[in-house]
């Protein structure tokens, strides 16, 4: 792993090297742009190597000698299946002959107009054509091409499509670093991610991200699918992105990584572009508290369900959003800021009949610096359509929730991030499966877990803070006796009184000395 780090990491300090005076939230598309390239041309030289292969030889169908007859099938589109198609001018080792030339600008935005118009059904205004645009100059460009040059995709396509995967998933995340609050748009930390993909275990069937991002949900589901022995034709992938620049990173995220998904361009609240889906698992970081979000013309949208959500925050919008998705046995685990646990008023009370119609399942309250890109103290609701017992899940959870205070467990990666280690993540998760009754064991912790019933909750004014039902933890049993503590703690303390007395006395003595050399 190390390994991988440190090829990934030479890699962006080599690519942000370039970067000059460009600001990042441009930049990245000018890199992942190239990456994204340089993949697909690869793929289809891959491929062309494989069809000159057959063709010369002779106990294969494809056999061919005439010259001519070679050069039209290796034209023929049709020929690459599994791949896209790359016209002359757009391939790799034509662009890697430019690197000097004073258009190579032009000649980027034109050779990602021509993948396009080569893949229309695909790619149809998915490549950033962005490179004159942007000002960046030809000869750092040229450097930029070279750096991606020398990356190894490896022999096979499944290597190849591992080794882009990781670089571009971590040229997403040091991208979500430079731009700060902006990064959030895009990205989602690697912890939130897996945390809601272990408790919502997406084995199968549709899964939905309603604010996708650049995809990371949707990655992450099929590495768990593969994790488990699964294939990741076993789920149906929807999503929707209001930024189209985001929604392109996310197309090609999952060209990428072998993902097929129907991935509406569109303002999700404002324009649903799946009215009529209902998911399995739905999965989101939605905005955190969502101003001015709403017109008149959706006010008697069936999704609002519970009452209509005030123009200054989206929060219960995207959560009413979601309830209306759901299919029957359905689950939606996300993210939203702490204020939507205990808000008042309008907010309240649509809180109040969502805990009412038995619908919340879990709420876990997350430690702060997870993001980098929030300061907002953040939450993960997880909802349950079907709190019955049925498919694995051998525990009746109706009219019950679980609190999971999770504000203490962390792994500090750095003075302003923290992160779950793989231990943590599953110390939280299998609390969560030991509540539906996947696995045997569970037990109240004070501090950390409580099942808590719909009356108590209703008791405490609908407010979901985890906190304020787990309790603090049990203090540890302090054994030393009162007197002889007293007499350790004293004894501590004059010895620290003693050091400062004679560090005071050096730091006089050395002054007197200064004062004496100076006259």
């Amino acid at each position: 792993m190390a390994e991988h780090l440190s090829f990934e990491a030479d890699l962006w300090k080599s690519a942000n090297k370039l970067r000059g005076s460009i600001e990042s939230s441009q930049y990245k598309h000018i890199a992942l742009g190239l990456m994204f390239l340089k993949y697909i041309s690869d793929s289809f030289e891959e491929r062309r190597k494989e069809l000159e292969k057959r063709m010369d030889d002779n106990k294969d169908p494809l056999y061919e000698q005439d010259k001519d007859e070679r050069e039209e099938i290796l034209d023929d589109p049709d020929r690459y299946g599994g791949v896209f198609y790359i016209p002359e001018k757009a391939r790799w080792t034509y662009l890697q002959k430019q690197v000097n030339n004073k258009d190579l600008p032009t000649l980027l935005d034109n050779a990602m107009e021509i993948v396009e118009n080569s893949n229309k059904k695909l790619l149809n205004n998915v490549l950033p054509k962005v490179f004159v645009r942007s000002r960046i100059h030809y000869e750092s460009l040229g450097e930029l091409v070279n750096v991606f040059t020398k990356i190894g995709f490896g022999t096979t396509e499944g290597k190849a499509k591992d080794t882009l995967g990781r670089v571009y998933e971590y040229f997403l995340k040091m991208f979500a670093m430079t731009e700060g609050k902006r990064g959030g748009e895009f990205y989602t930390p690697d912890s939130i991610v897996k945390i809601l993909v272990e408790i919502l275990e997406p084995y199968s069937g549709r899964i939905y991200d309603m604010a996708c991002g650049s995809g990371g949900m949707f990655v992450q589901s099929t590495k768990f699918i593969e994790a488990h022995k699964g294939k990741k034709e076993d789920i149906s992938i929807y999503g929707q992105e209001s930024i189209d620049t985001t929604w392109r990173l996310c197309k090609m995220n999952l060209f990428l990584r072998g993902i097929e998904g129907n991935i509406a361009l569109g303002d999700t609240l404002l324009n649903d572009q799946h009215k009529s889906l209902k998911a399995n698992r739905i999965i989101a970081n939605p905005p955190f508290n969502l101003s001015e979000w709403k017109n008149d013309s959706i006010d008697k949208d069936p999704r609002w369900k519970y009452g209509l959500v005030p123009n200054g925050n989206a929060n219960f919008a995207w959560i009413q959003h979601m309830i209306h998705h759901l299919d029957k046995d359905g689950l939606a685990g996300f993210v939203l800021a702490n204020g939507s646990l205990s808000v008042g008023g309008d907010q309240g009370k649509i809180r109040e009949e969502i805990i009412n119609d038995d619908l919340v399942d879990c709420i876990i309250a997350l430690p702060p610096q997870l993001f980098y890109t929030v300061p907002i103290p953040a939450c993960l609701w997880f909802l349950a359509k079907n709190k019955k017992e049925h498919n694995g899940f051998k525990k009746d959870r109706r009219k019950k929730v679980l609190f999971i205070d999770a504000r203490k467990i962390f792994t500090r990666v750095s003075k302003i991030q923290v992160e779950f280690s793989k231990d943590q993540t599953n110390q939280i998760a299998n609390t969560v499966r030991k509540f539906r009754g996947e696995i045997e064991g569970y037990k109240d912790i004070k501090g950390f877990c409580k099942i808590v019933s719909l009356e108590e909750i209703n008791r405490k004014d609908n407010v979901l803070t985890p906190g304020r039902y787990v309790g603090l933890p049990e203090k540890e049993i302090d054994k030393e006796p009162f007197e002889k503590k007293i007499k350790r703690l004293s004894l501590e303390l004059s010895k620290s009184f003693n050091e400062t007395s004679n560090l005071q006395n050096t730091i006089n003595n050395k002054l007197k000395k200064i004062k004496l050399n100076g006259k």
